[in-house]
């Protein structure tokens, strides 16, 4: 049993690829999607976007966006997205800036937001080794 999963940022389609099971790292917490599961959106935190397919599992740095997932099908819109493979300690760098640059301007009611992103993004800096 497999969904379509779909991945796509501004810059380029990522990912098209049947999957039995696509781990998402939801605003809310992680989840993830299989085949018959709920219609739910949700936006997306820092972290890795994973579809476990036929032919391995693919990984993804994601930060921000949403992703809508339906019985049938998965589609994650990001913000900014690339293949763990192509992640590095200069992507993870400015990631980690603009993460702080926003938290020192946030406003005092999203502070606690921003300061979560900054955490967010130095916990997938750690999972990616970065």
């Amino acid at each position: 049993m497999a969904v379509q999963f779909d991945l796509v940022s501004p810059e380029r389609r990522l990912a098209s690829v049947q999957a039995t099971e696509v781990q998402i790292p939801g605003a809310d917490g992680d989840l993830t999607a299989m085949e018959g599961h709920a219609p739910t959106i949700t936006t997306l935190r820092p972290g890795i976007v994973r579809a476990v397919a036929s032919d391995g599992t693919k990984a993804f740095v994601v930060v921000g966006g949403f992703a809508e997932i339906t019985s049938t099908g998965v589609s994650v819109l990001a913000e900014r997205a690339v293949p763990i493979e192509e992640s590095n300690g200069s992507l993870m760098d400015a990631i980690l800036e603009e993460a702080r640059a926003l938290a020192s301007a946030a406003l005092p009611e999203d502070k606690d937001m921003a300061e979560k992103m900054v955490a967010d993004v130095l916990a997938l800096r750690a999972q990616t080794g970065h």
